[in-house]
C-alpha cells in the first residue's frame, strides 16, 4: 500500500461507568456534536432499564449489545461476470461497530415517546434475543450460511 496507516484515536472513558465501550456507542448515538445530550439519554435508557429489570442495567446493555453483534457478512465480489455473495468473518472493531450502529438504528424507529425509552426497549429487547436488531443478526448469518457454496471465492 502507498499511503501508512492512519493512526487509531484514543477514545476516553465515560465519566460514569468509566467504560471505553460506553463512549464509542454515544458517539455514535450523537447527532451534530451535542455530546451531553447524547450521554443523557444513554444514561437514562440504562436507569430505565435498571428499573424494568432490577439487575445492572449496564450489564444488560452489554450481554444485549454482544445478543446483536454479528460474527459473520457477506461482501459482494464479481467473478467472471456474475456477482457472488461471499461469507467472511468480521475483524472485532467493526462486529462491535455494526452492533452498535443496529442497536441505534432499530431504537430510532420504535414507536415511544423519548429516545431514552426506545433504547431502553431496544436494549432489553436485545438482552431477551429479540427485537429488530437481533433479527437482522440473525438474517445476517442466515444470508452467510446460504451462500456458504461460495466461501472458496473468498480473498
Amino acid at each position: 500500500m502507498r499511503k501508512s496507516k492512519p493512526k487509531k484515536r484514543i477514545i476516553l472513558p465515560d465519566p460514569k461507568f468509566n467504560d471505553v465501550l460506553v463512549t464509542k456507542f454515544v458517539n455514535n448515538l450523537m447527532y451534530t456534536g451535542k455530546k451531553n445530550l447524547a450521554f443523557q439519554i444513554f444514561y437514562d435508557a440504562i436507569d430505565q432499564v435498571s428499573e424494568k429489570t432490577g439487575e445492572d442495567g449496564l450489564e444488560v446493555w452489554k450481554k444485549g449489545l454482544n445478543n446483536v453483534t454479528p460474527n459473520v457478512e457477506v461482501r459482494s465480489r464479481r467473478i467472471g461476470g456474475a456477482t457472488f455473495q461471499i461469507p467472511s468473518e468480521i475483524r472485532p472493531s467493526r462486529k462491535s461497530s455494526i452492533g452498535m450502529k443496529n442497536l441505534i438504528l432499530f431504537a430510532r424507529k420504535r414507536h415511544e415517546k423519548t429516545m431514552s425509552s426506545k433504547l431502553a426497549g431496544e436494549i432489553m429487547a436485545a438482552y431477551k434475543e429479540e427485537g429488530a436488531a437481533f433479527k437482522r443478526k440473525e438474517d445476517t448469518h442466515r444470508m452467510a450460511d446460504a451462500n456458504k457454496a461460495f466461501s472458496h471465492f473468498r480473498f
